[in-house]
């Protein structure tokens, strides 16, 4: 977290000519941030020049009047430039993928598709993070399980992909610092659901990984950032353009979260229902959002010749077990002891709880009639819609 520290610090960077006050003043007021402007604001964000309020008002200002779309691409760069870039062997640039959704109540969606994707060949190097509003968080999720560890250095992540070929890790300190502060900020200062900071954050982590494909799970609905079909779709067609931009190839789905994904709300047990999905088992609308997005990546990265293929192919990975075991692999190594790893795959549902835990006050809703599901629900499908669904 950046330090509270005088007036006297308040130039982000000799080559701007300006002070952040005027910077924040300047998007305030609505005017364009040249590029040597925003990488000043970055700079002095990484190195904690700043006091958290003076971060906090440029956050609002651009809540409040935006950025374009090159003030959005210069911010991007500018964050993955404050850190380290991944750099993997040269036989794996063409199978390393990733995924990440906008968040919503249920979405434990990244814990059986980073395994079943390496089941199928990719390499996963999967950068997640924490609750952010209202939304769980993948790393909380994971961390109810008993040892496992997601704080894991680059050299780290490079053995258990030529090992497992998935990672399910939190960002470090390496990779996008200056992200890493923003995102901290945005949290409690109103500026979430901002779409420039959104993008910067999201395509910032996703550049440092150093993949070569990308897809989106944007919600929209009563419980996502974006209510509306519309302002969803505005945001995944500039992550789709951004991402795009910066090299990786890119594509986007757009999902309701207008009641929560599956059926179990809670850290451990949607660690409980992912398991289920990597059983074959599961609720339908977890199952077809986890083997959409797979197969929209397998048939990005070209390991699958159409959509439909790569959907089937993540569908037998499931059902056979290899997404499953990779799944295990992946939880011993990130720490998680042997025993404990093969009776949650492999256990009962109550041996699962064991290692899990349950809550210690439990309290049952009893409804006074039977009831239907209305005209909205998912049924057998989430509703999506594909934008960006290209492939160069």
């Amino acid at each position: 977290m950046a330090s509270a520290r005088g007036p006297k610090d308040s130039a982000p960077a000799p080559e701007t000519g300006l002070s952040i006050a005027e910077l924040i003043r300047k998007k305030r007021d609505g005017e364009r941030l040249r590029d040597e402007e925003i990488r000043g604001f970055i700079q002095a964000v990484t190195g904690r020049r700043l006091q958290e309020a003076q971060i906090g008002a440029m956050l609002m200002a651009i809540r409040l009047k935006g950025m374009d779309e090159d003030e959005t691409l210069a911010l991007t760069q500018e964050m993955v430039a404050s850190g380290r870039v991944l750099e993997w062997p040269e036989s794996w640039h063409s199978r390393l993928v990733d995924k990440h959704s906008t968040g919503g109540v249920g979405d434990k969606v990244s814990l059986p598709l980073a395994p079943a994707l390496a089941a199928c060949g990719c390499k996963v190097p999967m950068i997640s993070g924490r609750g952010l509003a209202h939304t769980g968080g993948t790393l909380d999720k994971l961390e109810s399980v008993p040892g496992f560890t997601v704080s894991q250095s680059p050299e780290q992540m490079r053995q258990i992909l030529e090992k497992v070929g998935c990672c399910i890790v939190g960002q470090t300190e390496e990779l996008a610092p200056a992200d890493k502060v923003l995102y901290a900020l945005r949290d409690i200062t109103a500026t979430v659901d901002s779409l420039p900071l959104i993008t910067g954050s999201i395509l910032a982590k996703k550049a440092a990984e150093s993949i070569s494909a990308l897809i989106l799970d944007v919600k929209f609905g009563s419980a996502a950032l974006y209510p509306t079909q519309e302002g969803a779709r505005e945001l995944a067609e500039q992550l789709v353009s951004m991402g795009t931009q910066l090299g990786i190839s890119s594509a986007a789905v757009l999902s309701e979260m207008d009641r929560p994904l599956g059926r179990r709300v809670g850290n451990s047990l949607e660690v409980l229902e992912a398991v289920e999905c990597l059983e074959g088992k599961g609720p339908a609308d977890l199952r077809e959002l986890v083997t959409t997005l797979g197969g929209a990546l397998l048939w990005q990265c070209r390991v699958e010749e159409s959509v439909a293929k790569g959907t089937a192919r993540i569908a037998k990975a499931l059902e056979d077990g290899s997404a499953l075991r990779t799944f295990q692999a992946m939880l011993q190594a990130q720490g998680v002891e042997a025993n404990t790893a093969r009776a949650l795959c492999t256990g009962t549902e109550d041996q699962r709880l064991q290692i899990l835990g349950k809550a210690r006050t439990q309290e049952e809703l009893v409804v006074p009639q039977a009831g239907k599901e209305g005209s909205g629900h998912r049924g057998n499908g989430f509703r999506q819609s594909g934008v960006g669904m290209e492939r160069s």
